[in-house]
C-alpha cells in the first residue's frame, strides 16, 4: 500500500479558491512567515495570495500541473487557509470534493486492505 500523501497528486484546492488571511501572516510583519513579495493587499487587515484574486484563480506558489505531480514552493511558509484546509477523505470535506470535480478528478475515498 503507497502512504503517498493525494494531495501531492491533485493541487485542485491551489487554483480554485482565494487564498486570503491576516495581513500579520506576512514575513514583513513582526514573525510572520508567508513570503510578502507572493502576496497582494486585499484591504487593511486582509492580504491573499497572488494569483488566487481572481475568476481563474491558481496560487503563484503552486507548482505542477493540476492532477499531476504538484507541490508548493512555499510550503514551509504557506498561510493559514492552506494549513488548515483538510483534505476530504469519504466526503469529510466538501470544498475539496468540489475543488477536484471542476479539473475532472473524483472525491477521495478510503480503501480498506483486506487480508
Amino acid at each position: 500500500m503507497s502512504a503517498t500523501n493525494p494531495c501531492v497528486t491533485c493541487g485542485a484546492c491551489c487554483a480554485n479558491f482565494r487564498v486570503s488571511f491576516y495581513w500579520a501572516e506576512g514575513n514583513d510583519a513582526p514573525n510572520g512567515y508567508v513570503p510578502a513579495e507572493l502576496t497582494e493587499q486585499i484591504n487593511s487587515f486582509y492580504r491573499c495570495m497572488r494569483g488566487t484574486n481572481s475568476s481563474t484563480p491558481r496560487c503563484v506558489a503552486l507548482q505542477g500541473d493540476i492532477g499531476g505531480v504538484v507541490g508548493c514552493s512555499i510550503y514551509g511558509d504557506r498561510p493559514s487557509p492552506c494549513r488548515d484546509f483538510a483534505i476530504s477523505l469519504d466526503g469529510s470535506n466538501p470544498a475539496c470534493d468540489r475543488a477536484r470535480a471542476k479539473y475532472g478528478m473524483a472525491p477521495l475515498i478510503t480503501i480498506q486492505e483486506v487480508a
